[in-house]
């Protein structure tokens, strides 16, 4: 791709504009926004079990202790997308070990904005929803936090950030370590036993590891942004994650380690002429490194196996605004390129002897351009937003058939004003993703790639009502999604194929003021998923991955100043509308209680005290669909049950 064509085409918009200035619409059909991230994550630094306790749209993938998968809507892989900061980033494994939220420490975050549905043009490959994540930023006054935590099966937690500069630089270092011994869950099989109790011998753990810690996981992110003229600035910043020894329960192999680097240079120019407000071109790359063995499975006493796999994602972007008489507009232009491989190997214990078996994926490069727009105004109690993007990709494999896609991708928002406090909103987008290099070409016996893959289409209806006021704040939504060629395995015959589908469902979220001192939260989703037609050799067309309904509610009494007392309760109904011709099960309904008390010392000094699961039930909050390569010690896949009675603390130190 050549980057250098960028710049001019973005001049070339920006030359026929003028206009006054706008004040934005405030549009939520398509988002919701995390605010606090890291305050909450007391349990540990897993972003998906953060954004899964707190967005009624978001369901956990449990694979380990941490580094754990999420869906919104149902939907996960390439069907989403993750932005950090503006980077694009993806994981190494092909089977789901490291995804994109796991390399982003939920301690390193200031806010999340979760897409729910194809309303963001600005990223590659937002099909179905996409998570928007932003990290902290460097402050010109100095300021620190270093938090300790401790918790069940030996979790032992330390952060720390500090942040400061001058009207020239200002700086920011954040660094976390974690580790875990295995959990147990509610009928207290540790991660092991869990094995054992559901896996053949081959892919158990030997003996000598099965009280092996379950992770080590180190981060660190550094930032420097740099004052060039009063409406200049120079950003960069650098995040670096190293995992180690993470043991994957229903997997056949675990990580041996999974290391990954993110890159960004980035250059903000704000209100160059009265309509000209923003120009803003960034630079990003970022790559993971990632081998998967069983040297700690019985399998693997003697010559254990090893998948290498790596990925790298490069992009540049940039992007216009305007303000034109009542109009907001922005235009941009994006360029990815995203390179996978992966080989397999075998190492000999007693020698050390490493015989090379060939490649598990074949390197290959996938590149997009495109170009996009969004224009917003209002009108009277109307707010309005339109956006559009145009994709061409390539995908080039060393082996294999080279394939290329294009796609338009658009969208319209409108919110309606009843009053102040309330309104309804209408949105109608679709949104396009091409196959990835896995699901086109990946050599593996239970899910082989398939070159004949097109791309999946998401036409896409969201309708809602919101309102906030001083006593409540309410929001329910309800969607229909029209899925076209819709990526989708096929364990009858091993292979990835299109097939048409439909998901739809409904969300609700609300927090009640009962009093100054106390609140009353809770959120519930609903969704339902069908293929249009069983698959080649199958008759089930139930869609995978759509968990039932799910909700929670909690109580918080405030009893002084940033003191709080919280009692939730966390539900889900059974899950039996299942796709069994690939793999998944019926899983009983489940209901959990969890407590918490953070207290203020001073305006410095915070501890946090809670138990979560205090009843120590045992649950599962995903299903065992086989586009995961899970184990399988029978007549059913395995599960991974949640942690059982769990208990935890933090201290927090600020200045």
């Amino acid at each position: 791709m050549t980057y250098k064509k960028i710049i001019p085409l973005s001049m070339v918009v920006i030359a026929s504009l003028n206009a006054a200035e706008v004040e934005l619409p405030q549009i939520s059909v398509e988002s919701t926004i995390i605010t606090e991230v890291s305050e909450n994550a007391q349990v540990s630094a897993d972003l998906a079990e953060a954004l899964s306790s707190s967005v009624p749209s978001i369901d956990m993938n449990r694979r380990s202790g941490i580094a754990n998968d999420i869906y919104i809507r149902g939907q996960k892989r390439d069907n989403i997308s993750v932005d950090v900061d503006g980077t694009k980033v993806c994981g190494a494994c092909v089977n789901r070990m490291d995804p994109p939220v796991s390399h982003i420490l939920a301690n390193q975050i200031d806010e999340v904005e979760v897409i729910e549905g194809p309303y963001d043009v600005e990223n590659f490959g937002t099909l179905s929803g996409g998570i928007k994540i932003k990290t902290k930023k460097p402050t010109e006054e100095v300021h620190g936090e270093v938090n300790f935590g401790i918790g069940s099966f030996n979790y032992k937690k330390i952060g720390a950030t500090l942040s400061g500069g001058n009207d020239f630089i200002r700086l920011l270092v954040s660094t976390s370590y974690e580790s875990s011994d295995q959990y147990e869950d509610g009928d207290g099989n540790t991660i092991a036993e869990q094995i054992k109790n559901s896996a053949p011998a081959g892919n158990q753990l030997q003996a000598q590891y099965e009280d092996m810690e379950a992770y080590k996981k180190k981060s660190i992110m550094t930032k420097a942004f740099v004052t060039i003229t009063d409406d200049q600035e120079l950003r960069l910043s650098y995040t670096a994650n190293r995992s180690d020894d993470i043991i994957y329960g229903n997997s056949q192999m675990d990580a041996a380690y999974d290391d990954s680097n993110i890159y960004s240079v980035e250059y903000n120019i704000n209100n160059l002429s009265n309509i000209y407000k923003n120009l803003n071109i960034q630079y990003y790359y970022s790559d993971v490194d990632h081998p998967m063995d069983t040297k700690y499975r019985n399998a693997g006493a003697v010559n254990y196996m090893t998948n290498h796999l790596k990925t790298s994602m490069q992009g540049v972007k940039l992007k216009n605004s305007f303000d034109l008489d009542s109009y907001k507009l922005t235009v941009g232009l994006d360029g990815s390129r995203r390179v996978w491989e992966g080989e397999k190997y075998k190492i000999n214990v007693a020698t050390g002897i490493l015989t090379p078996l060939g490649v598990s994926l074949t390197k290959t490069e996938t590149e997009n351009k495109a170009i996009f727009t969004k224009v917003e105004k209002s009108i009277g109690d109307f707010d309005l937003s339109f956006g559009a993007r145009y994709d061409s990709t390539d995908i080039k494999p060393e082996a294999g058939e080279e394939r290329d896609y294009s796609a338009i991708s658009a969208n319209l928002l409108t919110s309606y004003n009843i009053d102040k406090n309330s309104k309804v909103f209408l949105g109608y987008g679709q949104a396009s993703r091409v196959p990835d290099a896995r699901e086109l070409y990946m050599v593996h016996a239970a899910t082989g790639g398939n070159e004949n893959l097109d791309q999946t289409r998401n036409k896409e209806i969201d309708l809602g009502y919101e309102l906030s006021n001083d006593s409540v704040n309410f929001k329910i939504k309800g969607f229909y999604s029209m899925l076209t060629d819709y990526i989708y395995i096929n364990s009858t015959t091993n292979t990835f194929e299109n097939v048409d589908a439909k998901v739809y469902g409904a969300e609700l979220s609300a927090s009640y003021f009962v009093t100054d001192d106390i609140t009353v939260d809770m959120g519930a989703s609903y969704k339902q998923g069908e293929k249009d037609n069983a698959l080649a050799g199958q008759t089930d067309k139930d869609l995978a991955d759509m968990a039932p309904l799910r909700g929670n509610i909690a109580v918080n009494y405030e009893y002084m100043n940033n003191s709080v007392v919280t009692l939730e309760v966390q539900a889900s109904d059974k899950w039996s509308d299942i796709d069994s011709d690939n793999d998944e099960q019926v899983l009983k309904s489940w209901a959990v209680l969890n407590t918490k008390v953070k207290h203020a010392v001073n305006k410095n000094t915070e501890i946090t005290v809670g138990i979560n699961n205090l009843f120590n039930q045992t649950y599962a909050v995903n299903n065992t669909y086989a586009d995961l390569i899970l184990l399988n010690g029978g007549a059913e896949t395995m599960l991974m049950n949640e942690p059982g009675r769990y208990i935890y603390t933090n201290l927090t130190f600020k200045f």
